[in-house]
């Protein structure tokens, strides 16, 4: 491919694989380092013979590239501080439980959870140790305590809490997630024990919220609606804490999520508009240079006040390069600089490889630039109007075919009207935007007439009443579409080799795209014979039991409840889109289950289980049966002993005991999550 005759997208390509490698393998600090620093001094000698003969040799490409992994496992190790010596993970001993006096800084306010105030902080010391790192804050809520602020220092004497991977199949890893953001801990926190120190330290994220909080302070008085006042910060301050759940998923059943988070499209707009303002300072000697560095630097103040996500950091990145080859009068080309971007903020940020949203704004700004000129060319319209709302519609699938694959996997679901609502919302995002710089400007003055604000706060009102009918169109709402990270790989095959054939139609690239056909066909009949056919689960939930047989194709649930709740429904939900199961049906639990060559006795709270001429491998204990365990064991002598979430935890804890005195497996679904059994 021509794209690959580039060298930046090369050394991308071989830092990505680096990252990769390391996170997903400890590889020492110090052994990264070394490695890399002789990678550096042989590719040094290489580049000395090489000029001193005047011939190229593979072994000079192989080893620059050998390098560029190198420092992708390099920087990986660097920006994980649990690396280094100083890091609070190394003064916490979670065995002992103990309370520890703890100093710490609020670096990120978050969405609050239901019972809570969630807060990102640093922790500064550890009983008068000081120490570096980050950990997740919970604090029970309280109407009548004001919520902390960016910058707060506060001490307080606390335990640290480690995150637990999901208990139940499929769900989503929230532990696995917030270490990809170096959280590690948890502390859990009254407002009574929080010792608040005065300090006149300021951090940058400590002055872009104190930004954002004169600007929402100057915006009170003009009466917007809470959720008009929320999409503002979304739009504007790409603060999305705000925005109720119900707002949220509109937006995100519409396929118009997108709009809500600070990125390309958004920052290109500003750039347009910093660039009209700044265009008289051409005119003086070295204007060109100011403008370049006046319009960086507010780039990079609004990525700052946005709070440096995955998407407005890239976004940031790319137009500054963009802006610096303008102006430097220097030829561009988009895949290089999408490239260089994505180097410079991987070598700062290299998890953000993982982040969903860095992920999806790079594969659709990648899948705009190499379809959209294709499908654009299909049809010329005569009229400007139609021509943009053509054009809008062009790029809006273009994107979309760079985001299927990689959306399905994470959330499991196709809105099928998204072009509904980017073509009646994107052509007007400009002036939704340009008209909300110009409402926080006059605001931030005290000069916003209130027929403005007034008109600003209709026109929020109307794109979230249009998105929230667009959602309520459920039947173009596609859910629960099973795909796994296979599939992703091959639909990415698949769609280049596509593009390949219709961009140029040879031999070759017909040879490509059936070859994909094959392997695609191929991974579907791999994951039909792979999903489970016969499987019984246990899963975990707390205060309830609930099972689930799976066969056929189907799976039978049974619970002790009334009805299936949301946060069950998530449970099976997972369970069934992760294994590729089409049908649900539900049934009372039953005291036994005949598993094929295996017998699983059931056990509730009437303890019953004096059962002739049974002998049961799997014991399960559920809703607090009151029994004598050790007698149990003797008189049926099972071969594991399962206690799910409806029991109480006194009742495990002697249990496990028993099990563990006469050395019988013993499975506790609240610790150790679901249990399967294979049958």
């Amino acid at each position: 491919m021509r794209l690959l005759n580039f060298t930046i997208i090369k050394f991308t390509f071989y830092l990505i694989i680096g990252i990769v490698i390391g996170h997903f393998v400890t590889i020492p600090l110090k052994t990264s380092l070394i490695i890399t620093l002789a990678l550096l001094v042989l590719l040094f000698i290489f580049y000395l013979i090489a000029k001193k003969h005047f011939n190229k040799t593979i072994w000079f490409g192989l080893l620059a590239f050998l390098i560029m992994i190198s420092a992708g496992i390099l920087t990986t190790n660097i920006h994980n501080q649990k690396n280094f010596s100083n890091h609070y993970i190394h003064q916490i001993s979670l065995e002992n439980d103990s309370l520890k006096t703890v100093s710490f800084r609020i670096r990120e306010v978050l969405k609050p959870g239901n019972y809570y105030d969630k807060y990102v902080i640093d922790i500064l010391q550890i009983n008068k140790n000081k120490v570096s790192g980050k950990s997740l804050l919970n604090i029970e809520k309280d109407s009548t305590k004001p919520v902390l602020k960016v910058d707060d220092i506060i001490i307080s004497k606390t335990k640290f809490k480690d995150f637990i991977h999901p208990l139940n199949p499929n769900q989503f890893d929230y532990k696995n997630y917030l270490e990809k953001k170096y959280i590690y801990h948890q502390l859990f926190i009254t407002n009574e024990s929080l010792l608040k120190i005065s300090t006149n330290t300021h951090t940058f994220f400590g002055i872009a919220s104190n930004i954002r909080e004169f600007i929402n302070k100057k915006l009170e008085p003009y009466n917007f609606k809470p959720h008009e006042l929320a999409i503002i910060n979304a739009l504007l301050l790409g603060q999305k804490q705000d925005i109720s759940e119900e707002v949220y998923t509109s937006y995100t059943n519409a396929g118009a999520i997108h709009i809500l988070a600070v990125s390309g499209l958004h920052v290109g707009i500003i750039l347009i508009i910093l660039t009209f303002i700044f265009k008289p300072l051409e005119r003086l000697k070295y204007g060109k240079f100011i403008k370049t560095i006046l319009l960086v630097s507010i780039l990079w103040s609004f990525a700052l006040i946005a709070g440096l996500s995955a998407s407005v950091t890239r976004a940031v990145t790319m137009f500054s390069i963009v802006t610096i080859a303008l102006n430097l009068k220097r030829p561009t080309n988009i895949y290089n600089t999408l490239a260089i971007s994505m180097f410079v903020i991987l070598l700062f940020k290299p998890l953000f490889l993982f982040d969903v949203g860095f992920q999806l704004s790079y594969l659709a700004v990648f899948a705009i630039v190499a379809i959209d000129p294709y499908l654009y060319k299909l049809w010329k319209p005569k009229y400007w109007v139609l021509d943009k709302f053509w054009h809008t519609f062009t790029i809006t699938i273009s994107a979309q075919f760079g985001i299927i694959p990689v959306s399905l996997f994470y959330f499991h679901q196709f809105p099928s009207l998204f072009f509904v609502s980017n073509l009646l919302i994107i052509p007007f995002l400009g002036i939704i935007l340009g008209f909300g710089i110009i409402v926080i400007l006059l605001a931030a003055l005290n000069i916003l007439p209130n027929f403005i604000a007034s008109i600003y706060g209709y026109i929020i009102s109307l794109m979230n009443d249009f998105v929230g009918w667009v959602s309520l169109q459920e039947s173009f709402l596609f859910k629960n579409i099973p795909f796994s990270i296979l599939y992703v790989f091959v639909s990415y095959l698949l769609l280049v080799s596509l593009i390949r054939l219709w961009i140029k139609r040879n031999h070759s690239n017909l040879k490509y795209f059936l070859i994909s056909v094959l392997i695609i066909q191929t991974t579907f009949i791999y994951t039909k014979y792979n999903k489970p056919s016969n499987e019984f689960v246990v899963f975990h939930k707390s205060r309830n039991s609930l099972l689930g047989n799976t066969y056929n194709n189907k799976i039978i649930v049974a619970h002790d409840f009334d009805s299936l709740t949301k946060s069950t429904n998530n449970i099976i939900k997972d369970y069934t889109v992760g294994n590729y199961i089409s049908s649900i049906e539900e049934n009372r639990i039953q005291h036994i289950y005949l598993l094929n060559n295996k017998n699983l006795l059931v056990i509730d709270s009437l303890g019953v289980y004096n059962i002739k001429s049974f002998k049961p491998d799997y014991i399960l204990l559920r809703q607090s049966p009151k029994i004598n365990l050790n007698r149990l064991i003797d008189s049926l002598k099972p071969k594991y002993i399962i206690a799910d979430g409806s029991n109480y935890k006194s009742y495990i804890e002697r249990w496990e005991a028993i099990c563990k005195k006469r050395k019988l497996p013993f499975h506790q679904t609240s610790k150790k999550g679901a249990y399967i059994i294979d049958y």
